[in-house]
């Protein structure tokens, strides 16, 4: 259990370095492999390589912290 405390922790850590700068710039970074359509009263965004980035991220991260030895 103390290792799942431990993720948790960094986890919000995180988040919250994420979105006080998200605060700061007033925006998401946005990739080159992203849709963003913006029309007259409608805006989608769809951060494609944006999430494959961070599931990779993500993933050696996870492989570092819990791997087995």
């Amino acid at each position: 259990m103390p290792q799942i405390g431990r993720f948790l922790v960094t986890l919000g850590v995180f988040l919250v370095i994420i979105g006080g700068l998200v605060m700061v710039l007033g925006v998401l970074p946005r990739f080159p492999g992203d849709i963003y359509v913006q029309r007259k009263g409608f805006t989608l965004y769809v951060p494609i390589l944006g999430s494959l980035l961070l599931s990779i991220v993500l993933t050696i991260l996870l492989n570092l912290f819990f791997a087995r030895r």
